[in-house]
């Protein structure tokens, strides 16, 4: 698969799962097929990781300095094998120096060689939990870890030797370590002095390297089907897990909304019944009798009957207005407010102030088309209400979510068909 192309597919998976950015890289890598495996020398710095290289590939290609220089990936290719000189492990934290030693460390190598000089004595604080995920890393993805302990002939006790190499392997048990000396090296080599040569460690290295070696294509087989199952496997527990809850919400806005409707419904019957003994069959209705002049300060027959109007049309609104309370649908949405908050109110809204007559209140309560204006606009206001509005919510971003993790199983298919 082309650079691009795959950039474009990780970039929908990262989406998806942002914390499988080192492992996205180091499938990009591995899509690279990289026809030569890449050794990774790591450690701390001023541990003499860059002379290590050089006595390895015969040449003084990577610096060699008493202070800080290797702040890159500096690569060099040598008898079919990348060699990668990282940036000390301790050298700016937390900057672009210690992110490009984790990038050699985790995306780039097929090997390690992990450097620490005798002169420190045993592994630091930092050094020894890095070695013990290195080999967890081994144990999940095959990818080995040598373990070089270099700058030997700097310790010349050796009974202090024996012990700094004593106390290194029990802090570390799981790896066989390969003490070596490039000073011995670059003599017995200039100078043709076989004892130096095998004093140096560097023949011991040379087979371990070649063993690691011959592994890396298996490894890599192992590690690039390990990646793409872990991601895939994670990928679809985050899909049904959101769909789970996709449908879960999905089914209590249903519920809540037939609940709503059922309430709304048996509100209206008891509204309808308490309605009655208002709305008996009379022959005359004295509401619809206008008040003379002369009658406006008098109780009359009118008078009384449009004040028991609006008393049972009180009680219908009551018991309305507990109803939409109990499902949290009070105050009108923000669009249709006004600067008068004692009219910003649902109740207000579908069913105003005041009746004048018996005809207002069977229109209203008692014909079919009142009940159905009623059931149609509490239930508009039902759905704009805010508890309504954050389930709706709630149900798209959740539903995008499941978008999401189907967007980045489809892209991560395309990177397993192009593999």
């Amino acid at each position: 698969m082309e650079t691009r192309n795959f950039d474009e597919a990780a970039a929908q998976i990262l989406c998806a799962l942002p914390e499988r950015a080192i492992d996205l890289a180091r499938l990009k890598a591995l899509n690279q097929a990289m026809l030569t495996p890449t050794i990774t020398v790591i450690g701390k710095y001023n541990h003499g990781k860059s002379r290590l290289l050089n006595e390895l590939i015969g040449h003084d290609v990577f610096t060699v300095a008493d202070r800080r220089e290797t702040v890159a990936l500096n690569e060099h290719q040598y008898e079919q094998v990348n060699w990668l000189d990282a940036p000390g492990l301790d050298a700016d934290v937390g900057g672009q120096d210690d992110h490009l030693a984790q990038q050699a460390l985790w995306c780039k190598s097929d090997i390690r060689l992990f450097v620490h000089s005798v002169k420190e004595g045993e592994l630091d604080a930092a050094e020894h939990p890095l070695l013990q995920q290195l080999h967890q890393d081994l144990q999940r993805s095959q990818r080995q870890t040598l373990v070089v302990l270099t700058q030997i002939d700097q310790v010349p006790d050796q009974t202090v030797l024996t012990q700094v190499l004593e106390s290194i392997k029990q802090q570390i048990p799981a790896f066989n370590l390969l003490p070596v000396s490039a000073t011995r090296h670059r003599q017995g080599v200039e100078g043709n002095k076989q004892l130096l040569l095998q004093k140096s460690g560097f023949t011991e290295l040379r087979q371990a390297l070649d063993h690691a070696l011959a592994q890396v294509p298996q490894a890599r087989i192992h590690e690039k089907a390990l990646l793409f199952t872990e991601i895939r496997q994670q990928l679809t527990q985050l899909q049904n897990t959101e769909q789970q809850s996709l449908e879960q919400l999905k089914q209590h806005q249903q519920n809540q909304r037939e609940a709503f409707d059922r309430d709304l419904n048996k509100t209206l019957d008891k509204v309808r019944v308490d309605l009655q003994p208002t709305l008996a069959h009379r022959e005359h209705d004295d509401a619809l009798v206008p008040d003379s002049f002369e009658n406006m300060f008098k109780m009359t027959a009118g008078k009384q009957e449009r004040a028991r109007i609006q008393v049972a049309y009180s009680h219908a609104c009551l018991d309305l207005d507990s109803h939409l309370i109990r499902y949290g649908v009070t105050g009108l949405p923000i669009e249709q407010q006004t600067q008068v908050r004692s009219i910003n109110t649902v109740m207000i809204a579908v069913m105003g102030v005041s009746v004048k007559s018996r005809h207002d209140l069977r229109k209203i309560f008692e014909e079919q088309s009142g009940r159905d204006r009623l059931c149609r606009e509490f239930a508009h206001y039902f759905e704009a209400s805010p508890d309504r509005q954050a389930l709706v919510k709630n149900i798209e971003d959740t539903t995008a979510q499941v978008a999401m993790y189907a967007q980045a199983l489809a892209a991560l298919k395309n990177l397993e068909d192009e593999a």
